[in-house]
């Protein structure tokens, strides 16, 4: 049987969003992987969803790391690469519980990104807030805009 979900974010007609698709594609590829090679969830804990932005004094990383505590996450800055590798620990009596359905996936994590040169790498602080790692990294100065003021003349 074909069982259609219907998205709050869908059109009006219920069709799924791109985002919708892209991510039952990657857990279709998940579990044909999971098949091929054995479970990826036994190797590595499915990867965060990241945010990347910034602004004129600052480098912001965003982490959706539901569940995790500041004693989970380890962040590291070394030649221009930011990495942020933890583990996301089964409960003790998991094995011992009778599923029906099973998607939330455990075990060690890493994730590396490249920062601008632009970035003062003394300067880098963290926040893990509501299951939310933000990493701010300050700009060095000489890269950061000025304003020129405009003499009369």
């Amino acid at each position: 049987m074909l069982a259609i979900r219907r998205s709050p974010n869908g059109g009006s007609l219920g069709w799924p969003t791109g985002v919708e698709l892209a991510e039952g594609l990657h857990r279709d590829f998940d579990r044909l992987i999971g098949r091929v090679l054995g479970d990826p969830a036994d190797q590595q804990c499915t990867a965060f969803r990241v945010d990347a932005h910034e602004d004129e004094n600052h480098v912001y990383v965003e982490m959706e790391l539901p569940g995790l505590t500041k004693d989970d996450v380890d962040i590291t800055l070394e030649d221009g690469v930011l990495t942020v590798t933890g583990e996301k620990k089964a409960a003790a009596d998991q094995e011992k519980r009778n599923y029906h359905l099973r998607e939330r996936r455990y075990g060690k994590f890493v994730r590396s990104f490249s920062i601008p040169g632009a970035v003062d790498e003394d300067k880098v602080a963290a926040t893990l807030r509501d299951g939310i790692l933000t990493i701010t990294l300050d700009k060095r100065e000489e890269v950061k805009p000025r304003k020129i003021p405009v003499k009369v003349g």
